[in-house]
């Protein structure tokens, strides 16, 4: 049975048209028909367990994988990972610091890129966040001993970041989005990497790990190929390939802002390996409804980021009525695994009621599994998290990571950790 929907009184205040006619007004929110989780796409009813892993979970996961986020256009010829540097006495002792390579090898090219892993000492073998940063691992802590990025990094004023090089000057500056005392004293690890080492967010893919897959005189992936947000899910997962075979790590929740929340979602729906999944302000081709066109749309995502998803998802810009699948539907992929779905009260671009109600939707699926997800689509209060299998918060303030959201995180995981 489809679902019709029609939303009413947003919580967040009304604010009409903005300049580019981008609506944040709920009575403009366009009717539509959400495409129903249990109904395959030639009709059949999904009743069990079985029936959505081997019929409608294969076929959802092959129309995002070829029409929204590209299919990854092989294997790798080789893969390889090497320790480059160990320390326990990393935040003031309480830590053990490792810092590992990562190298990627097809068609006689490479890309290497970095992870740095801080565990907690006092717990051997302890879960991790992994989640990729967007300045280099040497922004997120002020730790001397992690190098600066040589790689590609974007331009920022405020951060005195120019020609696209990193510099002394930004060591420690996203400090504030990464609570890794907290996780340590908690007996939670972090594991981060710099987004643009695997793949530089730029509209150009004349670099990264595109051209490891090109044939000969390729310039850019296919219509159906991948973009920058399946790279970067693929880096996630070939990161994944170490992290597994660490003995001090026992789970690895894979974790996301913004663009980077669109990036673990996916990693989390095509690699089942991840203990969890958390979208943090992921909005449009995340973890936001694309029918309700509400905040960032499909047409203003592709415009100003073409880089991102696959050129066959183009095709639906302005034109979302005719998308078959939406994004509850991304998030129905990862169950039965836990998912924590977050939005910022301020951060009206990436509608925070399309993020709540993916998460509601997608809630069905997990009760197959016999997990609990969130059943009303009545929109919570700020600052009171929904916790559950499936869970979701929504708090105070704008687009950013916060403690308040890594301590909501701690909270969840631990009720699913061994």
């Amino acid at each position: 049975m489809k679902i019709q929907i029609t939303l009413v009184l947003l919580f967040i205040s009304c604010m009409g048209f903005a300049q580019g006619n981008t609506n944040y007004d709920e009575t403009q929110v366009p009717k539509f028909t959400l495409p129903d989780l249990m109904t395959s796409f030639s009709g059949n009813p999904i009743t069990t367990e079985k029936e959505w892993e081997e019929n409608r979970r294969y076929e959802i996961l092959q129309f995002f994988e070829k029409q929204v986020y590209g299919k990854v256009p092989g294997r790798l010829d080789e893969y390889s990972y090497k320790l480059i540097e160990e320390n326990n006495k990393a935040y003031n002792g309480k830590a053990r610091r490792k810092q590992v390579a990562i190298t990627l090898k097809k068609n006689k090219k490479s890309v290497t890129y970095n992870i740095l892993i801080y565990l907690p000492k006092k717990n051997p073998t302890a879960p991790v966040f992994l989640g990729y940063n967007f300045y280099g691992n040497h922004t997120v802590t002020n730790d001397p001993e992690v190098p600066i990025t040589k790689a590609w990094v974007a331009n920022n004023e405020a951060f005195g970041i120019t020609d696209h090089k990193a510099s002394e000057r930004t060591r420690g500056i996203r400090t504030h989005r990464w609570a890794i005392e907290k996780m340590l004293d908690n007996g939670f690890g972090l594991a981060t990497i710099y987004y643009g080492e695997v793949d530089p967010d730029k509209n150009d893919f004349s670099d990264g790990v595109h051209p490891l897959f090109y044939r000969e005189e390729q310039t850019q992936p296919k219509t159906n190929e991948w973009g920058s947000i399946s790279a970067w899910a693929f880096g996630l997962s070939k990161a994944m390939d170490y992290l597994e075979n660490d003995a001090n790590i026992s789970n690895v929740i894979v974790f996301g802002h913004s663009r980077l929340g669109k990036a673990a979602l996916w990693a989390g729906a095509t690699d089942k390996r991840f203990a969890g999944v958390i979208s943090n302000n992921s909005g449009c081709g995340g973890a936001a409804l694309s029918k309700r066109r509400f905040g960032e749309t499909v047409e203003k995502i592709n415009t100003s980021f073409p880089h991102w998803f696959a050129d066959s998802f183009k095709k639906y810009n302005n034109n979302e009525r005719t998308l078959p699948v939406d994004q509850h539907q991304l998030l129905a992929l990862i169950a039965p695994r836990p998912l924590y779905v977050a939005s910022a009260a301020e951060d009206t671009w990436a509608d925070p009621r399309g993020e709540f109600l993916s998460a509601h939707y997608a809630s069905s699926v997990y009760k197959l599994y016999g997990k609990s997800g969130i059943d009303t689509a009545d929109f919570p209060e700020v600052n009171k998290p929904v916790q559950h299998t499936v869970a979701y918060h929504i708090r105070t303030g704008k687009h950013d990571v916060t403690d308040y959201d890594w301590e909501q995180y701690m909270t969840w995981a631990k009720t699913f950790l061994p």
